[in-house]
């Protein structure tokens, strides 16, 4: 995602978060080729039978979830489009939620919204710690459905969402926000800001045709900023994991940055942390009590290259909450930028940072099973110049039981791809003592590599790429599939990439473009996808190819003259229908439709004059025809996406309505409280704040979403 708060290139002029190091990149290998469509079509036909990309959950203890739960069997097995898409939502912008004819779209809950039956946050007022505890929290995004067991699962269930940041001056009623960086910030303003970020655990209901949160559910629960979070695996007890508030290195107050997220075979719901380093600044450019310089030099280019600096994202906790000031607490970033596991089910359970899986800005992970039983994770480290990771369990999924498989995510191996300009890849793996990841070259041990992951990627020359942001796998062939957002470094001069020790930062490397990055100044994105090699997760080859390349077909657009013109091509992209651009969200739906969320500017303007605001678009992965099935409100961005078992109700997250004011909240939009997508909880006679949403979409006939 990006926002003023979490940018992206275009929006981060100091570029305090660069990544320069000198990795080889595809452009380097001067031919560039891809597999075709056709190529991955004609290998898919048998695929069906040794790859399962779970969707439902099958383990013995959480399989009964789905027991006499219908899922989906329409006529339609290969996912075709049945809807008439609708118009892109252009200037003067529509503020709400538009679907296809034949379909509604309601609010179902509410940044604010009580989870409990205590009273819902009176908008007109602050924000205070202790009611944002018992309601849902702000900037909702990465989401997944549990269906409750027996018969009722498309009717009753737990929707676990992420809730990736807030605006600050939401939050504490500050106007114009331009005054949030000169007012006297106190700590329970933070404190309220902390509790609204992390995950909600909602149990929803379907009572007479309409979804419900029931807020008398023991299992209903927030996850903060503050709660606490058990580490284990590899890095667990590191040194560089602890602290003086925790001398084991064991435990950690909360989790930050929640983006997308993913979810387990046996049951669990996985949300990985983001953009974490804008939480925390380095005031002094030094460290506290360190005084070997060599020593101090290493932990200021691991917080550099992590996007670690001085005053963060503005959002100042550091300046009351002194965990947050990296010079005097140099490991605790350490302690973030991981996967995090929770149960959703247990209520008394603690969320898990999974080490094993490697420290990044994680954006997705999400999981794939072989015939063998092999289970493997996929993620991207959403930044430019960045890398798609996969993480292989060492040991088998079991089908028999959750306890059997509780501790999957502790031991594995980690690996980073490389993407060759033949269509072939390599996964390169990260352990320790090989391939030059030795105490020589700044890695002690396994859990040092680990906790410097980006180091240990750059060290391999892995492949950089344009913001790898949320993966999905078709639940045919097995394919992955990875959204890359865009990239306004790529082809820029001088070139210059990755420092293969390490040192650089994050995000302001210029490197040329390559065959899986072909474009220049990459404003619009694309999508890759991949298959492993014999379709095994354990494989170290893979071929690929790009699905979608991202674009508007009715403006051609110039390139500015500091590029490489190599690979432009006006960025008209290659849309097979409706065009789009930035795409982010990604999700397969039962019957293999893909389902992709964007996350551009949103308010129609400038180079998305045409292509609108953020939409959800639908695509054929077969033919690769695409349609527009969503809009959204002015200034936000569209994310997180996911049905019931049987495909007949979709909820999906529309984050930061109306970002970007300036004087007043409402500024660039009221939704949804302005009613255009139903009553909300909001009983005010003016809107006094846009709010983020979760919407439930259904198809007014009864039938499948999408088909």
């Amino acid at each position: 995602m990006s926002s003023k708060l979490h940018p992206d290139g275009r929006l981060n002029p100091s570029d305090v978060t660069r990544n320069d190091s000198g990795n080889r990149t595809l452009q380097e290998i001067v031919e560039q080729q891809k597999l075709t469509r056709r190529d991955f079509l004609m290998v898919s036909a048998g695929a069906t039978a040794t790859v399962t990309a779970l969707s439902v959950l099958s383990t013995a203890a959480i399989g009964e979830i789905l027991n006499g739960a219908e899922v989906s069997h329409s006529l339609n097995p290969l996912g075709t489009i049945g809807f008439t898409p609708v118009s892109a939502n252009t200037a003067p912008m529509t503020d709400g939620v538009t679907v296809p004819t034949g379909y509604s779209a309601r609010i179902l809950v509410s940044w604010g919204d009580s989870l409990t039956p205590e009273p819902h946050w009176d908008t007109v007022s602050a924000l205070d710690e202790s009611t944002q505890l018992h309601c849902y929290g702000a900037h909702t995004d990465g989401m997944h459905y549990f269906p409750f067991p027996g018969p009722f699962g498309n009717k009753r269930g737990l929707l676990v969402t992420n809730s990736e940041y807030c605006d600050p001056p939401l939050v504490n009623n500050i106007v114009p926000a331009a005054n949030y960086a000169t007012t006297a910030i106190t700590l329970d303003m933070v404190r309220a800001q902390q509790a609204a970020h992390g995950i909600n655990i909602v149990t929803i209901d379907k009572e007479h045709h309409q979804w419900r949160v029931n807020r008398h559910s023991r299992l209903n629960r927030r996850i903060t900023g503050n709660t606490l979070c058990k580490i284990s695996g590899t890095a667990a007890g590191h040194t560089l994991m602890k602290t003086a508030a925790d001398p084991h290195g064991s435990w950690v107050l909360g989790t930050l940055n929640n983006c997308a997220h993913g979810y387990t075979p046996w049951g669990t719901y996985l949300t990985c942390e983001e953009n974490w380093n804008g939480y925390f600044s380095n005031e002094t450019g030094e460290v506290a009590g360190e005084s070997d310089p060599e020593h101090k030099l290493r932990i200021i280019q691991n917080q550099l290259r992590y996007g670690v600096v001085k005053g963060g994202f503005g959002y100042r906790w550091h300046e009351v909450d002194e965990r947050f000031r990296a010079d005097l607490h140099p490991n605790e970033p350490n302690r973030f930028g991981w996967v995090v596991e929770i149960d959703p089910w247990d209520p008394k359970s603690k969320p898990i940072k999974r080490t094993a899986m490697g420290r990044m800005k994680h954006e997705s992970a999400q999981v794939v099973i072989d015939h063998k039983d092999r289970v493997a994770f996929y993620m991207g480290d959403d930044e430019r110049n960045e890398y798609i990771y996969k993480f292989v369990c060492d040991k088998k999924f079991n089908r028999e039981g959750y306890a059997e498989n509780r501790d999957m995510l502790d031991y594995g191996t980690l690996y980073v791809a490389k993407f060759n300009a033949d269509g072939s890849g390599q996964w390169l793996p990260l352990i320790w003592g090989k391939n030059g990841l030795t105490r020589k070259n700044g890695f002690a041990d396994q859990a040092e590599v680990l906790i410097k992951t980006r180091q240990a990627a750059d060290r391999l020359g892995a492949t950089m790429m344009d913001r790898p942001e949320w993966g999905a796998v078709h639940p045919i062939t097995g394919d992955i599939y990875m959204t890359l957002t865009n990239n306004s470094r790529r082809g820029n001069t001088p070139v210059s990439g990755n420092n293969r020790d390490g040192t650089g930062s994050a995000g302001s490397a210029n490197p040329p473009v390559d065959a899986a990055n072909p474009r220049p100044d990459n404003d619009f994105g694309q999508i890759i996808r991949w298959r492993e090699d014999r379709r095994r997760v354990t494989a170290t080859t893979f071929k690929w190819d790009i699905f979608a390349q991202c674009g508007d077909k009715a403006n051609v657009k110039s390139l500015g003259s500091s590029y490489d013109s190599t690979g432009h091509d006006g960025y008209v992209g290659n849309i097979n229908g409706d065009d789009y651009g930035a795409p982010d969200g990604l999700w397969f739906d039962k019957e293999g439709r893909l389902w992709i969320q964007t996350d551009q500017a949103g308010d129609a303007s400038g180079d998305w004059v045409n292509i609108g605001g953020n939409v959800m678009m639908c695509a054929d992965s077969s033919t690769g025809e695409t349609k527009r099935f969503l809009t959204s409100p002015p200034n936000c961005e569209v994310t997180g996406v996911i049905t019931t078992p049987d495909g007949k109700t979709m909820f999906v997250g529309i984050q930061h309505p109306g970002e970007d004011w300036k004087i007043d909240f409402t500024d660039n939009s009221a939704w949804p409280d302005n009613g255009y997508n139903g009553p909300t909880t909001y009983t005010g006679s003016s809107v006094s704040k846009p709010r983020s949403s979760v919407i439930v979409i259904t198809k007014d006939d009864g039938g499948v979403i999408g088909s």
